[in-house]
């Protein structure tokens, strides 16, 4: 049987907008046009970040659907004339500047804007027009490729340099591109290392290290340069004929049980808002604010490198325009995501967002005594988005289930970022994956913001571990274990790290609300085994990502504490975020909670990495424990599809067969299903 291809389907429009809904085009073109009528935008003014002021808690607590709603901007402007940094808040409502503020980046800690597309290509005119980068060129013997050549535009770190300090700075290095559809990543010209001040427009300077060969093998992974496809995958269709079995009115999406608010903006990408099943608050908002991409090698040209991927260049503002088929499969709905350009000028990614259903295995199943079978198949609602950063590409992946669950997985993909050296020669720091061409090891590790809101506001952290019992009149066959509870009272001991050998879990759970059996309703963190930060406690990337130091924060909830390495982790030195926001060491027993959870992959690159890297995943649950009286997914019905080989064994007449296809029960005496 043939089914018709799935398509996209519309959002639904609403009437009555709410405060938490993303940012649109038009708001942000009257914004802009607030900026320029208060003569904020000058010829020389571009807007590094643009972001919705999102209402206050208080805010929010006093509005009602149909009250007037003061829809406001966050925007950091940029005078690239001069370097001078302004944070303005506007509100398009009324039509104002509420407030401009100078960024003080002009002394320690420092910290500049996030990067503007223009200066990109900007930086890479300004190196190739330097002398020097043409004289290192030029005793490489590399002339020949000048035109064609890749100068790519990096985040310097902080590494205490005079002439960069409280400067706008990038780094490049040089890549070589043989035609103008080559991957220039598998060509580094090792150890040309340019430093440029974009503000003034200048090469400081341009270390030049070495003359390692460059790599001639193609890294292209496009059909023309891999040759035929292979032909022996057969389709594979997934179809809902009835439609999905969620709703999405404006950025509100219901599914299952679940509600939440969709939204999305230029920093974090996807944001949830005012997340809740069965009618019951678990989180108030959801996001991954930050994520750090550290380097362990020490050559020249990299040992600075520790890339902030939100901070730095702006995970939504680099989201991709997802495509049917390709990026998502089934019966989808997109939203679109508006961000703000160089400019200030709105700019729509459409498709950004992907919400669909998915099969997700087994959900629950038991076998009786009698033979009887039950079992009842998992779906899972996943709403998502991808990002691709210079070389790197990162989809996050927010999954809620039928069990009341919420589960996070970021998926990282691309090409791997690599240098040169002597091909058979190994290096300590870097794997090699093709002839000379030589992959660094490091780090992707995510930070996400879960601001919880476990049946109300009101929450206690909890740290349970598993517990051995020692041998004795506790323990007398040796057998026995338990778990410990250890609430978590203080920000200040709510810095802790993960251990599978205890199976360490953290609880948050409700101060005033109780289950049947008398115990806190709640849900628990469960971490995957991540390395924390391996970079040394005294170095630069460690003071500048703190947060990727501990597994688990916890902090007092304060509106505009939202970026775990501060608001400008670029060029920073470090301090800003996390270690600021605990620094009170505020009382967490019952109060309004905010968790920060670091989790990630530590990547020893290896040859099928090469030309591009598969999928590597990590993430975490949210699971309930004790928030429900029982399974919530005791309802869900059986599957009622079923698809068959011919011949294979459960197949319409196949040898062995012993029920119907379609029976989940197996037919049989016990059977209740008809078959």
């Amino acid at each position: 049987m043939s089914h018709p291809a799935p398509q996209p389907v519309t959002i639904d429009e609403v009437a009555v907008p709410h405060p938490l809904d993303p940012l649109t085009g038009p708001e942000i073109a009257a914004a802009r046009t607030i900026l320029e009528e208060a003569g904020l935008l000058g010829e020389s003014v571009r807007v590094p970040m643009l972001l919705p002021d999102e209402p206050t808690k208080a805010e929010l607590a006093r509005w009602t659907p149909g009250d007037p709603i003061d829809r406001r901007v966050d925007a950091t402007l940029l005078d690239v004339a001069t370097g001078v940094a302004t944070e303005v808040i506007v509100s398009i409502t009324h039509g104002e500047v509420r407030s401009a503020d100078r960024v003080p980046n002009d002394a320690p800690p420092y910290g500049q804007p996030q990067y503007l597309f223009e200066e990109y290509e900007r930086a890479e005119a300004i190196a190739k027009a330097s002398p020097e980068w043409q004289a290192a060129m030029t005793r490489r013997g590399l002339d020949a490729h000048r035109a064609l050549a890749f100068c790519s535009p990096l985040a310097p770190g902080y590494t205490g340099r005079q002439d960069e300090a409280g400067r706008r700075i990038l780094r490049s290095l040089t890549f070589l591109r043989y035609n103008e559809h080559d991957s220039p990543w598998a060509h580094p010209v090792e150890g040309l290392i340019v430093h440029i001040d974009l503000t003034e427009n200048r090469v400081i300077r341009v270390e030049d290290h070495g003359d390692v060969p460059v790599p001639a093998g193609h890294g292209n992974y496009y059909p023309e340069a891999q040759g035929e496809a292979r032909t022996s995958l057969r389709p594979i269709e997934i179809t809902q004929p009835a439609g999905p079995s969620f709703s999405v009115s404006g950025a509100r999406v219901e599914w299952e049980g679940w509600s939440m608010r969709v939204g999305f903006n230029a920093r974090e990408g996807l944001v949830l808002h005012d997340v809740a099943f069965r009618g019951r608050s678990i989180l108030s908002r959801a996001s991954v604010p930050e994520m750090v991409v550290p380097y362990g090698d020490t050559a020249p040209g990299r040992f600075w490198i520790s890339y902030f991927d939100a901070g730095e260049y702006l995970l939504g503002k680099n989201a991709n325009h997802l495509a049917l088929g390709c990026d998502c499969l089934g019966v989808i709905r997109y939203l679109d995501g508006y961000v703000a350009d160089d400019h200030g000028n709105p700019v729509r990614i459409p498709n950004v967002v992907c919400m669909h259903e998915e099969d997700d295995g087994i959900l629950w199943k038991h076998t009786d005594l009698s033979g009887r079978s039950d079992v009842r198949r998992a779906r899972r609602f996943v709403v998502s988005y991808f990002s691709t950063i210079g070389n790197y590409d990162y989809g996050f992946y927010w999954s809620f289930g039928l069990d009341g669950s919420i589960a996070l997985e970021a998926k990282a993909t691309g090409i791997v970022f690599a240098g040169a050296g002597e091909p058979g020669v190994r290096q300590r720091h870097a794997t090699e994956l093709a002839p000379g061409v030589f992959a660094p090891v490091h780090q992707h590790l995510f930070c996400a913001r879960l601001d919880v809101a476990v049946d109300g506001e009101d929450n206690r952290l909890v740290e349970v571990d598993a517990e051995r019992i020692p041998m004795g009149p506790e323990n007398p066959f040796g057998n026995a274990f338990g778990w410990t509870e250890r609430t978590l009272r203080s920000e200040s001991e709510a810095q802790r790290d993960a251990d599978s050998s205890v199976a360490r879990v953290w609880e948050v759970q409700s101060a005033s609300r109780v289950n049947a059996v008398g115990r806190p309703t709640a849900y628990q963190l469960i971490p995957q085994p991540t390395a924390l930060l391996m970079a040394d406690p005294a170095s630069s990337v460690s003071a500048r990502a703190t947060f990727a130091t501990r597994h688990l924060w916890a902090t007092a909830h304060e509106d505009g504490q939202i970026w775990p390495a501060g608001r400008y982790p670029n060029a920073h030195q470090g301090g800003s975020g996390l270690p600021e926001y605990a620094a009170g060491d505020r009382p967490l027993d019952g109060e309004d909670i905010v968790l920060w959870h670091t989790f990630g992959l530590t990547h020893f690159p290896r040859p099928e990495d090469w030309p591009i890297m598969p999928v590597d995943r990590a993430g975490f649950t949210f699971r309930p424990y004790g928030f429900l009286d029982e399974n919530p997914a005791m309802d869900v019905p059986e599957s009622a599809q079923a698809h068959a080989v011919a011949g294979s064994a459960g197949s319409p007449g196949a040898a062995g067969s012993s029920g119907a296809a379609g029976s989940c029960c197996g037919g049989g005496d016990a059977c209740r299903c008809g078959h």
